[in-house]
C-alpha cells in the first residue's frame, strides 16, 4: 500500500518503530518523519497501519496533540467495533477526523491497488481521504459513521473463513470420493469468477423473508429447489463414504430461511 502512495503528489512521509520497515520507501523516494509528532505536522491524511487495538491507541495518542484541525487519521487495521467511534469522538473536540478503513483483497490486492476499503466516518473525512485509499484500493465504499467500516470487515471475514470451513468439509468429501483436489480447485476458482461464489445472493437490501410478490422470489425459490437436491445427494455420498458434513446439513435445513423464502411452518420447524 505504502509502495502505491511513493509517487504521491507532495510526496509520502512514512515512520515505524523499527527503521528497517520504512528504508524500503525512503529508497523509493518517501521522506522519513522522525517521531509521530512529526509525522503528524507533515501530513493532511496519516494511515495508522498496525496489528492490535493497543498499538491503534498508542499511535493515534501520539498522533493527536500535534495533528492539525482537518487532519485524516485512516485506520487500516481490523480493530474492535467500538475503538474507531472512541478515537473519532476525542479526535473531534480538536477538528481531527479518524476513519476505520479495513481492507480486504490480501497482499495480491495491495500489490496490485485492488483492495476493497470499507470506510467508516463523517462524509467529509471520507471525501478527503478518498483520493489517497484510491492509490491501493480499487472500491472504497463509505458504510456511515465511524465503526461501520469495522463492523462490515467482521461480516465479510466471517464469510471468508466459513467459506473456509465449507471448502474444507467438501475437499474432505471429495477427496474420500476419489477426486484430484487440485483440480476440483480450478473448477471452484472458474465458476466463482463466472458467477460471484456467495456474493451472488447479496442482492437484496435486507435478511427480512420475502413479500410473496418480491420479483426475486422465484429465482431464491428456484436456487433452493437446487440446493435441496444437490446438498442431499452430497450428503448421501458422505454417508456412502463414511464422511461427515455438518455444514451441508445446516446448509440443508437452514437455506429457506437464509435466503428469505421459507414459508412460517418452515421457520417454525
Amino acid at each position: 500500500m505504502a509502495s502505491r502512495l511513493v509517487s504521491w503528489p507532495g510526496g509520502l512521509v512514512v515512520h515505524d518503530v523499527r527503521d528497517e520497515a520504512t528504508e524500503p520507501f525512503v529508497a523509493q523516494g518517501a521522506a522519513a518523519a522522525e517521531s509521530l509528532a512529526d509525522l503528524a505536522t507533515r501530513c493532511d491524511v496519516i494511515s495508522v497501519v498496525v496489528l492490535t487495538d493497543e498499538q491503534v491507541r498508542s499511535v493515534v495518542a501520539g498522533l493527536l496533540p500535534p495533528a492539525r484541525p482537518g487532519t485524516v487519521i485512516a485506520i487500516p487495521a481490523t480493530i474492535e467495533t467500538g475503538t474507531a467511534e472512541e478515537l473519532a469522538a476525542s479526535a473531534a473536540a480538536q477538528g481531527v477526523h479518524v476513519l476505520d478503513a479495513p481492507v480486504s483483497g490480501g497482499a495480491i490486492g495491495a500489490a496490485e491497488g485492488t483492495l476493497a476499503a470499507m470506510v467508516g466516518g463523517s462524509r467529509e473525512a471520507y471525501e478527503l481521504a478518498k483520493p489517497v485509499f484510491s492509490a491501493w484500493a480499487s472500491l472504497v465504499v463509505n458504510l456511515g459513521e465511524a465503526g461501520s467500516g469495522t463492523r462490515a470487515k467482521l461480516a465479510r471475514n466471517l464469510l471468508t473463513f466459513a467459506g473456509f470451513a465449507a471448502a474444507a468439509e467438501a475437499q474432505r468429501l471429495a477427496e474420500a470420493a476419489g477426486i484430484d483436489l487440485r483440480k476440483l480447485a480450478a473448477v471452484v476458482r472458474h465458476s466463482d469468477g463466472v458467477t460471484g461464489g456467495p456474493s451472488a445472493v447479496m442482492i437484496r437490501p435486507t435478511t427480512a423473508p420475502m413479500a410473496a410478490e418480491d420479483g426475486l422470489r422465484p429465482i431464491f425459490e428456484h436456487t433452493v429447489t437446487l440446493a435441496t437436491k444437490d446438498l442431499s445427494l452430497a450428503l448421501a455420498l458422505g454417508a456412502d463414504l463414511g464422511v461427515d458434513l455438518p455444514l451441508a446439513r445446516h446448509a440443508l435445513s437452514s437455506l429457506p430461511a437464509d435466503l428469505g423464502v421459507a414459508v412460517p411452518s418452515e421457520v417454525a420447524r
